[in-house]
């Protein structure tokens, strides 16, 4: 069971008000304004992109006709979803995208994603990382090591006893791209093999150089997280040199998936994987 997530709380209860909007047969602009709001500030509602209080929300819940238990249930997503997780201690650093990002991965119960060029952030090093990041012209010295330590504190969700479980698949360059060069690298495979011996929660599987369909979607990295309510669909985030964001048309989540899936099957098993970083680690 993964932690509470007031970012994941929030997305549930927007979900879950325009779903009942839709059942109920009001289009957004009549909705938003018998509930007083305007029609701009209600889509900014149904888009997580405005918060609503204890006042705001009780027109809305009225208007829906919920029932008593599903009303109380709206109320402490609410209630939850106003608290600060520990990313919202570095908005200055990160921005609000990014910031949801780390809410969902908290919250998540289970997390695929696939890289064609770099390890993923919840699997690197410190050493690693800082070679990442220092390596980004739009980052500020002063900068990298608040972000290393917020790469590190992501790491958290992959231990403890209420951990997610991570499946990544990676191209075998990423076990041969000298990021930070050969020691850090070195160390970074010795790193990812010990934990994968020690977390059966922890998978990563890779696509060997000799897989006949290659690499998928050029140098772009996506992360699919699940989960555990039932009512939540699956969120996407996709990166690329330029761009890092969240994918919010569930078509294009369906077509992450599916990448996802060719992605996996032209992967090695997971034994097979590990010897390979292995066998890379004592290069």
């Amino acid at each position: 069971m993964a932690p509470v997530s007031p970012t994941v709380a929030r997305w549930e209860l927007v979900l879950r008000l325009r779903e009942l909007r839709e059942q109920r047969g009001f289009d957004s602009a009549t909705f938003a304004r018998r509930v007083g709001f305007t029609p701009a500030n209600w889509s900014h509602v149904e888009k997580g992109r405005r918060v609503l209080t204890v006042n705001t929300i009780g027109p809305v819940l009225e208007l829906l006709d919920v029932s008593e238990e599903e009303h109380e249930e709206l109320l402490a997503l609410l209630q939850t979803s106003k608290e600060r997780g520990w990313w919202a201690k570095n908005s200055a650093l990160t921005g609000p995208e990014l910031q949801r990002y780390y809410g969902m991965e908290y919250g998540a119960d289970s997390i695929r994603s696939y890289d064609s060029l770099v390890i993923p952030g919840l699997l690197q090093t410190q050493d690693y990382a800082r070679a990442l990041i220092s390596a980004d012209v739009m980052i500020r010295p002063v900068q990298v090591e608040q972000l290393v330590a917020v790469r590190m504190r992501r790491q958290q969700r992959l231990r403890g006893p209420e951990r997610a479980d991570l499946t990544a698949v990676v191209g075998e360059a990423t076990l041969l791209q000298q990021i930070g060069g050969p020691k850090v690298l070195r160390g970074q495979l010795e790193y990812l093999a010990d934990l994968l011996e020690e977390l059966d929660t922890i998978e990563m599987r890779v696509i060997p150089f000799d897989a006949s369909a290659g690499a998928i979607l050029g140098g772009a990295s996506f992360h699919l997280l699940d989960f555990a309510g039932q009512t939540l669909p699956t969120f996407g985030w996709v990166e690329s040199a330029v761009f890092g964001g969240a994918v919010d048309n569930p078509d294009q989540v369906r077509d992450l998936a599916f990448a996802y899936v060719r992605a996996l099957d032209q992967s090695l098993s997971r034994t097979d994987s590990l010897a390979l970083i292995r066998k890379y680690s004592r290069v």
